[in-house]
């Protein structure tokens, strides 16, 4: 199932999503943004676990009509005042497929130009082998093989937790 603490990527460094506030809106955002289904629940660090990196966004406010988790208003960066015993996260009512994006937990992610840019891999043997594309506005795209190499390809396998 899909599900874990969300967590976003800013300046080259994870950080989690303050649960103040946090409800099921917020919730179906995220599980809407990584075609995980519907929103089961919104669930605080006593579900998830408690953060492990910076907080980087709190006071998040969505309608639950928003493709992306950046459609949202949050405070956000050096003004957030969270601990990390207060990590947001998601229990969503699809499956992961394969490992991609933004849940910490088998999923990994950033933000490029307000757009969150998920990696996975697709037509492996398992969810650790196969061919790599990437997410970006919404679209899955394949990876230009062009100078890929060893040193890229054992980044993509750390942040989709697979050694």
């Amino acid at each position: 199932r899909c599900s874990g603490q969300v967590e976003v990527l800013r300046d080259q460094q994870w950080g989690t999503v303050c649960a103040g506030g946090w409800d099921l809106s917020d919730a179906e955002v995220v599980c809407r943004e990584l075609s995980c289904g519907a929103a089961v629940s919104a669930v605080s660090s006593a579900h998830s676990g408690p953060g492990s990196n910076r907080v980087w966004l709190a006071d998040v406010e969505c309608t639950g009509a928003e493709a992306a988790l950046s459609e949202c208003r949050s405070t956000m960066g050096e003004a957030v005042r969270c601990q990390h015993g207060e990590a947001a996260g998601v229990v969503c009512s699809g499956n992961a497929l394969a490992p991609m994006a933004l849940l910490r937990g088998g999923w990994s992610g950033r933000w490029e130009g307000g757009y969150p840019v998920a990696v996975r891999l697709v037509n492996g043997s398992s969810l650790c082998s196969g061919r790599v594309e990437v997410l970006l506005k919404q679209e899955w795209g394949t990876v230009c093989d062009d100078g890929w190499d060893e040193a890229d390809a054992a980044v993509v396998c750390r942040q989709l937790g697979c050694g």
